[in-house]
């Protein structure tokens, strides 16, 4: 039974982790069927010594069954003739091979149960052979397919570690801030130009009235004559008289 326990093993191997674990998983694939198809063949071989062993000792059981029965007959012949001494005798031998013909149906029956366990596990395991042969690609492209999530799922971890969409935000953050400081230079620069113009305005204003004071202070005093009277201006002389 040990062939049928070591294929077993390999018959309830995980094949997926195993493909896995090669680096040529069709190789691989390929010497598991062999090692089935050899496996499957010694266990033929040890299934049919097995039911030869099973037969033989059915033969034995019945053969032994054969002569007890047949001692039992020679005993009764015996006491029919009065011969006790050979009835004895013939009992005596007819235990024996009774006895044997037990023991050998014991272990034809605990035999014939072994047989039993071993066809069904042999026809198992062809099954399973069979099946490998026809699932070979099929095994192989599910592989292929498992190796790609597994290149999928570690791609996808590798991107959900970065996350593109926080460096988008801090960039446009980034952008907003420079915008604002220009648009704060700008309006600094038009205020400061503006405040200059203003302040010419401002100068040109201030300038009138400096201009307009000055003159106002440089101008001669004017006198005002007392009322009914004429005021002649100074420094001129009375017309004379003819």
């Amino acid at each position: 039974m040990g062939i049928l326990n070591r294929i077993s093993t390999i018959a309830r191997a995980n094949i997926n982790a195993l493909l896995d674990q090669a680096e040529d998983p069709a190789k691989m694939l390929d010497q598991l069927i062999r090692d089935m198809r050899d496996g499957i063949a010694e266990a033929r071989t040890e299934v049919a010594k097995m039911i030869a062993d099973e037969k033989e000792l059915q033969a034995n059981a019945e053969r032994s069954q054969q002569l007890a029965d047949e001692w039992q007959a020679k005993a009764e012949l015996a006491i029919q003739k009065g011969a006790e001494d050979l009835a004895r005798e013939a009992l005596r031998r007819k235990i024996d091979y009774a006895n044997n013909a037990k023991v050998y149906h014991d272990q034809w029956l605990a035999q014939h149960q072994a047989v039993e366990k071993a066809k069904a596990d042999l026809h198992e395991l062809e099954e399973k052979y069979e099946s490998a042969l026809r699932n070979r690609e099929v095994l192989l492209a599910r592989h292929r397919r498992a190796q790609a999530q597994q290149q999928v799922a570690k791609v996808s971890a590798t991107l959900s570690s970065f996350d593109p969409t926080s460096e988008l935000n801090r960039m446009e953050e980034r952008i907003r801030l420079e915008e604002a400081r220009a648009s704060a230079q700008i309006e600094i620069q038009r205020d400061t130009t503006e405040d200059r113009f203003a302040q010419l305005s401002a100068d040109s204003e201030v300038e009138a009235e400096l201009a307009k004071l000055k003159t106002k202070i440089s101008a001669p005093p004017q006198i005002t004559a007392p009322a009914g009277t004429d005021a002649e201006p100074a420094g001129e002389e009375p017309p004379k008289q003819s």
